[in-house]
């Protein structure tokens, strides 16, 4: 396979190194070949919209591999379906760990999934790096050292709503309706509500939740249209939020301001099973390049991401946002790993995983860079305001950051 030279050069420019032994020896699923690298990912169930995660990350190690891999290192990527369902989570990773070796976990994607396992990792100090999930606890350094997030924290993000409709509504003379995943995922939208809100949240906010097994959310949505809340903020995953985009329009609800967390907002598996039309005007915040905004037909970041979905992915869907996020994370572990010259012990890992000065790359927005330090393991803490037109998201404003809590 003939890779486009930006990319994988770039990405793989370690590969070119001849290999070195160091950390070969002491480190679990690291050889002078080889390197093991383990993920949970949920190829089906509930959250089976995320699969094309994993997926893409399956095809950037086959075609990385074809390149010579990384420090003369050829990557084993293992990856196993959890199905969304810690449970299973924590029998895979521990598989991992102790069967399969692999020296450290990459993008494992869920809260409450990464809940069940981050006590394991941690103690066995085993890297579990850029989790697929924006609870603002992977960023708790302190407790578990071994862990880091990637993505924004879903605090955050609910901050920088309560910001624009506080600039919207000043007066703050609106009710509330908040719906959230019953789990830190969605418990984390209604932390960064209350930071804004404060003492003014009981009297603003009407709260319903949900289960992740739960086969609809249609009574949830009814008891908000009930309570006579005009403003909608949606904190849960990609099946149910469009369930969501459709039971309020199909009900006749016109909230005046409709607020929906950034995980679930990919117009393949989202907006247009939603109804396209039944969004329009849905309210939500962006750290990556929107693969069907016209504004990046010609940009060089995403240029280098189609021609790796076009040689890699053929298939793959170029509306689903998925596949540029799965772009992003991948190339900020390639960054660490280039950064450890060969070093791929666990201790040396973290530390260029903690090391991270403004990196650019190649799906994120303009001026939204990953940076981390020994007490930062936030690496991306920007976003931008965008709008669903009916066809795409707009982007409005500039780039902003949550409040300082």
């Amino acid at each position: 396979m003939t890779l486009n030279r930006r990319t994988f050069l770039a990405s793989g420019t370690a590969a070119l190194a001849l290999p070195s032994l160091a950390g070969a020896q002491d480190t679990p699923g690291v050889t002078a070949t080889e390197i093991r690298i383990g993920c949970t990912t949920p190829y089906s169930g509930p959250a089976s919209a995320y699969g094309v995660i994993g997926r893409s990350h399956e095809a950037f190690f086959r075609a990385l591999n074809e390149q010579g891999g990384v420090a003369g290192r050829k990557v084993n990527f293992i990856v196993y379906d959890d199905g969304y369902s810690p449970p299973r989570t924590v029998e895979h990773t521990r598989r991992l760990v102790e069967q399969d070796r692999v020296a450290f976990t990459f993008n494992q994607l869920g809260t409450p999934t990464n809940s069940a396992i981050v006590r394991y990792l941690n103690q066995r100090r085993v890297p579990h790096l850029f989790v697929s999930t924006g609870a603002d606890k992977w960023g708790n350094y302190q407790e578990t050292p071994w862990t880091i997030g990637w993505q924004p924290s879903y605090r955050t993000e609910a901050q920088i709503y309560m910001k624009h409709l506080l600039a919207e509504r000043p007066q703050g003379n609106v009710r509330i309706g908040l719906l959230y995943q019953n789990d830190d995922f969605g418990k984390d939208y209604v932390i960064g509500v209350r930071d804004i809100l404060k003492d003014r949240f009981d009297q603003m906010v009407r709260l319903v939740s949900h289960e992740v097994t739960d086969p609809t959310v249609d009574s949830q949505i009814v008891s908000l249209q009930n309570a006579g809340c005009d403003v909608m903020v949606t904190a849960t995953t990609p099946k149910f939020a469009a369930q969501t985009i459709r039971r309020v329009f199909d009900s006749g609800w016109r909230p005046a301001f409709h607020y929906l967390t950034n995980v679930s907002i990919s117009v393949g598996t989202v907006m247009e099973p939603a109804g396209p039309e039944k969004g329009v005007g849905i309210i939500t915040s962006a750290y990556l390049k929107d693969p069907t905004d016209p504004a990046w037909d010609n940009d060089a970041g995403m240029n280098e991401w189609r021609e790796f979905m076009r040689r890699s992915i053929p298939n793959g869907d170029m509306k689903d946002g998925s596949y540029p996020f799965a772009y992003g994370v991948v190339q900020t572990l390639m960054h660490v790993l280039r950064a450890c010259n060969g070093n791929f012990t666990r201790d040396n890992i973290m530390r260029q995983v903690a090391d991270i000065r403004n990196l650019e790359v190649p799906t994120l927005l303009p001026g939204i860079l990953v940076n981390t330090s020994r007490t930062n393991f936030h690496p991306i803490r920007q976003m931008q305001l965008q709008r669903w037109s009916g066809r795409t998201w707009e982007r409005f404003g500039g780039v902003i950051e949550g409040a300082n809590v």
